[in-house]
This record gives structure tokens, C-alpha cells and sequence, in this order.
């Protein structure tokens, strides 16, 4: 990868290309009707291509590979590094590299895409991944030089990447030995541009990591190699790990994605507008079941028949805050009696613990947006009777792989068996929460 640089950089203008004309050409173009087809509209195919198999597989690519997607493939990341190449390089500001940001930008734009619909019209892709690109790009020009500072910061899936990227079985391992000797080699050290800011001697893990091959083989010390899928979040999840780390897993994860994936299939959510909209109307308020928000603050596609009301978008709002506060903090509590009867309170201890709720977690977001693609499909009258099963299968497999997580993380704190087997009950009550709202998402509703 190191000596084939000049044809990454080639993929990566060719993905730019493509990105672009997905985002930009069906806007131009009328929304499609029924007799439309993925074969053939623009904006179904940019629309399949998007949510039904780009984001979805680059979810799978960071288990399998580690972050290879955003230091070879991702659009974004290469803009926002070439603007930065000829911006202004400032010094990146203190705000800028505040801990919370993964969280906060994976929330807000979860729920803001919810609002205006962005899996369904393009105005809303432009919008939502548009504005992510622009923002990149300014970011850039401001700050860094040849850096990806708005990668590190504030992407709004930054923080879920490097969480998915603590399972992947491949990683650049840095030899501390070999790098500390290389100070007396004869050889001139040439200097690598770790365009993501990653401190490169004391790298660990691969959660940080772009996976661009630039460093490989600097100082004799970095090289490409096989971990077990178990090492960085068992090993290294003692002291590499936060609680806005854990809050994304929590609340945003198993939280804000669940609810925004579960409001359109829930009863619930009907049965709770039916009731306010009649206490509404018996009151002769009727402001809330108003139509005129822009396009760009709510849903607003007439001719699609597809218009939410102020009343729509405030309960789309409270029904993806409500099952993340739900279920986040059942989790959490579940997790929390796990880390107490392990000893005194620890928050390190805790962190490391939800750690092992990643593939699950991960597993849960590709699993929602496969609803998409199973959606398009069955659109075009494509048999889809297979999809449930395959979701009950990998549910089950990373449910499994979290188990496995939670119990080699209990063993590096608990003593005795009986103690570790105590300790995973209240673990294990927290997975089968997680599982319910699947359970009720695709088999009960």
C-alpha cells in the first residue's frame, strides 16, 4: 500500500466521482413513481447504493478489515485531506478535539436525518451527507496541513468506526523495542504523514488507525498483522477506553439508532399520536397538525403524499429520545451491577465492560439498515422471505461474540468461577434488552 500510494490516491478521486454523481444527479431528477425500478431511476439506484448496500457493507468492512474504508475508500476523507494540503493550517482549536464530539455528531445527525427522511429523498441525501462533505472540506482548508483533523474530530460516524474496528482480526502492530533502537540506526528516518493525527510509537489497537499503509515498515517498527478478533477490546480495553466511548455504545448505538429504526414499524408510536392528536383536537388546538415546515426541517413531499406535521416531527423526536433513554439506561444499569459486584466502583472497570456490547451494538445498526435494502427488494417483487432468518443468525452470532467479550473481560477482575457466573447474569439481562427490541422490531410487529 505504501509503494502503490499514487494508485490509492487514483481509487480514492474515482470514489469521489461516483459519491458525487450518487448525491448530486438525482436531485435534478423527478422523484420516481410506482413503475419505477433499481435497474433503471437514478434515484432508486442512489438510493439502493447508499442505504442498501454502501453503508451497510462499510459497517462489515471495519469488523473484517479495521478502518481500510476511511484511509483508502472514503470520499470524505480524501477531500477533506487534499483542501488541506492547500488550506491555511491553522493549529486545530481546543474545542475541536473535546472528547464528546463522536457522540454528539452521531446523535444530531441520526435524529436530524429522521426527520427530513433522508433514506428515502434525495434533497434529504444532499443535505445530510452533502453538508457532512462541505463541512470536511472547510474544516480542512482551516486546520491541519495534509491531515484529516475533521476525520479525527467530527465526523459523525468517527466514533462508531473505531468502536467496529476494535474486532477487526488485522491491525498495524508497532514494535516499541525495534522503535526505540531505530534512534541509533546509521539510516536517515524518513518522516510518514499520518494523515489522522494517530501518535504512531505509542499506537495500540487498530481504533484510531485509517489502515492506509502509510507507515508500514517505518522505523523497521510498524508492520501489518493478525490479533485475535478478542485482543484490543480484552487486552487493551483496561486503559484504552471513556465514557463518551461507552455513551455512544449506550445511548447512541443501542439507543438513538434503535428508535430511529423502530418508530416507523412501531404500534406504539401510532397508538401514542392517535391519543394526542384527539386530546389535541378535543381542545381545538390544532397549530400542531400544521404542514408548512420546509422540506429541510421536516418531511415535506405532497405530491409523494409523504408530509409530516409539526405533531409528526416532535413525536419522531420524542420516540427515538424515549427508546434511548429507555434502553440505554437499562443496559447501563444492567452493566453497572455487573461492575459493582465485581468490587468497588471503577468507571474504567464499567467502560471496559460495555465494550463487550460492540458486535452486538454493530450488528444492530447493519441489521436496521438492512430493513432498506429488504424494503427496495421487495419493491421490485424480489423474494425476501430469507432476510429474517439471516437476521436471527447474525443477532445471534454477535450476541454470542459479546458473551464471549463479557465473560474474558470478567475474568481479568473476578476470582472464582461462581464469581464470574454471578457477575455475568446481570450482563448477560442487558444482551437479551437489546435482543427484545429486535424481537419486537422484526419478528412481533
Amino acid at each position: 500500500m505504501r509503494r502503490n500510494g499514487a494508485l490509492i490516491r487514483g481509487l480514492q478521486w474515482f470514489i469521489v466521482v461516483v459519491y458525487a454523481v450518487l448525491i448530486l444527479v438525482p436531485v435534478f431528477l423527478p422523484l420516481p413513481d410506482e413503475t419505477a425500478h433499481i435497474w433503471s431511476n437514478m434515484t432508486l439506484i442512489a438510493q439502493f447504493a447508499f442505504w442498501g448496500i454502501w453503508w451497510p457493507f462499510v459497517l462489515v468492512s471495519m469488523v473484517l478489515m479495521g478502518r481500510v474504508w476511511c484511509g483508502v475508500l472514503c470520499p470524505e476523507g480524501a477531500l477533506t485531506e487534499y483542501v488541506s494540503k492547500h488550506g491555511i493550517g491553522r493549529a486545530i482549536p481546543k474545542w475541536m478535539r473535546w472528547g464528546g464530539w463522536p457522540f454528539v455528531a452521531f446523535a444530531l445527525t441520526t435524529v436530524y436525518g429522521q426527520m427530513v427522511s433522508v433514506y428515502q429523498y434525495p434533497k434529504a441525501v444532499l443535505l445530510v451527507l452533502g453538508g457532512s462533505t462541505v463541512g470536511a472540506m472547510i474544516v480542512g482548508y482551516l486546520y491541519g496541513r495534509e491531515k484529516r483533523v475533521w476525520c479525527r474530530y467530527l465526523c459523525p460516524v468517527n466514533g462508531v468506526f473505531g468502536l467496529l474496528s476494535k474486532l477487526a482480526p488485522f491491525h498495524y502492530k508497532v514494535n516499541e523495542d525495534a522503535w526505540r533502537s531505530s534512534y541509533h540506526s546509521e539510516h536517515k528516518i524518513i518522516p510518514v504523514n499520518c494523515a489522522p493525527l494517530v501518535p504512531l510509537r505509542n499506537m495500540k489497537g487498530a481504533s484510531d488507525c485509517h489502515m492506509c499503509g502509510r507507515c508500514s515498515g517505518h522505523r523497521d517498527a510498524i508492520e501489518l498483522t493478525w490479533r485475535p478478533p478478542t485482543q484490543e477490546i480484552v487486552t487493551f480495553g483496561k486503559t484504552n477506553n471513556s465514557l463518551w466511548e461507552s455513551s455512544l455504545v449506550l445511548y447512541g448505538l443501542l439507543g438513538i439508532a434503535i428508535g430511529a429504526f423502530h418508530w416507523s414499524a412501531s404500534p406504539w408510536f401510532i397508538q401514542i399520536k392517535q391519543a394526542i392528536a384527539t386530546w389535541l383536537i378535543d381542545r381545538d388546538i390544532m397549530w400542531p397538525f400544521g404542514t408548512q415546515a420546509p422540506w429541510w426541517l421536516l418531511t415535506n413531499y405532497p405530491q409523494q403524499s409523504d408530509v409530516f406535521t409539526w405533531l409528526d416531527g416532535a413525536l419522531v423526536v420524542g420516540y427515538i429520545m424515549a427508546t434511548a433513554l429507555v434502553l440505554g439506561t437499562g443496559v447501563s444499569l444492567a452493566f453497572a451491577i455487573g461492575n459493582r459486584m465485581l468490587g468497588k466502583w471503577e468507571w474504567s472497570r464499567f467502560n471496559h465492560l460495555v465494550q463487550a456490547l460492540i458486535p452486538l451494538a454493530g450488528c444492530g445498526v447493519f441489521v436496521g439498515l438492512s430493513a432498506t435494502t429488504i424494503t427496495l427488494l421487495r419493491g421490485e417483487h424480489w423474494p425476501v422471505d430469507w432476510a429474517n432468518d439471516v437476521r436471527g443468525a447474525l443477532l445471534s452470532i454477535m450476541t454470542l461474540w459479546s458473551v464471549l467479550l463479557a465473560w474474558r473481560v470478567v475474568n481479568r477482575y473476578a476470582g472464582s468461577l461462581l464469581h464470574r457466573i454471578a457477575v455475568m447474569l446481570p450482563l448477560l439481562a442487558g444482551l437479551a434488552l437489546v435482543n427484545y427490541a429486535w424481537l419486537l422490531m422484526f419478528w412481533l410487529w
